[in-house]
């Protein structure tokens, strides 16, 4: 299976994105639940991750989710932006 690509991310305020998109090199997705983006973070002096990349979904915990496949992503690629938390898939789709 391919990690899938984050596509768009519009929660600017994390230290991951520049420009609508996301450079960490993998994001984890979410718990049981809530598929909020577990590698949101805002405790950085400039911007973090690898410019020359596109971020990927590394691992996804949401069990409820039908893209979810042994706690892999299986979406061809996904949304973050804001939801019920600061960044969210908004690709989830419950089952």
């Amino acid at each position: 299976m391919k990690m899938p690509n984050i596509k768009k991310c519009d929660v600017a305020k994390c230290c991951y994105n520049s420009d609508g998109n996301c450079h960490a090199l993998a994001i984890t997705v979410g718990d049981a639940d809530n598929p909020r983006c577990d590698t949101f973070t805002t405790s950085c002096s400039s911007k973090a991750g690898d410019k020359r990349s596109i971020g990927k979904v590394g691992a996804c915990k949401v069990s409820i989710c039908e893209h979810n496949k042994n706690l892999e992503c299986s979406a061809a690629g996904i949304n973050v932006g804001r939801g019920k938390d600061d960044a969210d898939c908004l690709t989830f789709v419950p089952r």
